[in-house]
């Protein structure tokens, strides 16, 4: 496959790495294929825990890791010591970014090795302040570099047998909460809850999107049928997460969908 042999050239041109590895399908493909072409000792695999990734998501890069044999450690950020990422406005994520790289880079400077990150080129196109943040702390995008999009790195995927392949789009829990409303834990903790029983009950593509005491469910279209035949538990299961009242979007699964109020 071109696009994976393309992507193994600009990984051994910078000979050391150290992956952002949140196990999402970008990240997972870009931590394996780090590992084959430069071998486990020059590339290191490394996940940032807080409150904002779910746990359900870090158990999968411990799983992952165990699974491939790769170099991973897991490093604690402080985001959400920074009133300004606490803030929650259109550039939240630069804050994120910059304290993934304040937690990782010490790593990368230690092993002599460059932090790179799994964006590809249809994350460019959206509204993703925290790119710049971590270019400008010199991380580097090997997959934007060897021309993948999403689709190619799922077929790369494929072609090697990843678990991860199929695995659904995710984000971190902050991007369930509209931009204005500051970011807490215990609005972490709520949208993680209500994401988490309803993944239990069969929707494995789900975003719950907070508006305090409402949820604003999202699922593909094809699963709106379902999520209605199943209202009573979902209706529970959320309230339970600690929210009122139970909405689901008839537009069904946008994500990103919040980034249109910034353009509004």
């Amino acid at each position: 496959m071109q696009t994976l042999d393309l992507l193994r050239s600009e990984l051994a041109k910078l000979e050391r790495v150290v992956v952002a590895f949140s196990g999402g399908v970008d990240s997972a493909l870009l931590a394996y294929v780090a590992a084959e072409t430069l071998g486990v000792d020059n590339a290191v695999a490394v996940t940032a825990v807080s409150p904002s990734l779910a746990g359900a998501e870090r158990n999968d890069c411990e799983d992952l890791a165990s699974t491939w044999g790769l170099d991973w450690r897991e490093v604690e950020t402080h985001e959400m010591e920074n009133a300004a990422y606490r803030l929650n406005d259109g550039n939240r994520c630069f804050h994120c970014k910059d304290a993934l790289m304040d937690a990782v880079q010490p790593i990368a400077d230690q092993l002599g090795a460059t932090v790179v990150l799994g964006v590809n080129l249809d994350d460019l196109g959206d509204h993703r302040p925290g790119q710049h943040a971590a270019a400008q702390r010199g991380a580097k995008f090997p997959m934007v570099d060897a021309g993948l999009d999403k689709e190619a790195v799922r077929e790369a995927s494929r072609v090697l047998g990843l678990a991860t392949a199929e695995k659904p789009a995710a984000a971190c829990l902050a991007s369930r909460i509209p931009y204005g409303t500051p970011v807490t834990i215990e609005r972490l903790t709520s949208v993680e809850g209500a994401e988490l029983a309803l993944k239990q009950m069969g929707f494995p593509e789900i975003r719950v999107r907070h508006y305090e005491d409402i949820a604003r469910i999202e699922v593909p279209v094809e699963s709106l049928s379902r999520v209605v035949e199943q209202r009573e538990p979902i209706i529970a299961a959320v309230r339970q997460a600690g929210y009122r009242y139970v909405t689901l979007d008839l537009e069904g699964l946008r994500s990103g969908n919040l980034n249109q109020a910034l353009m509004e």
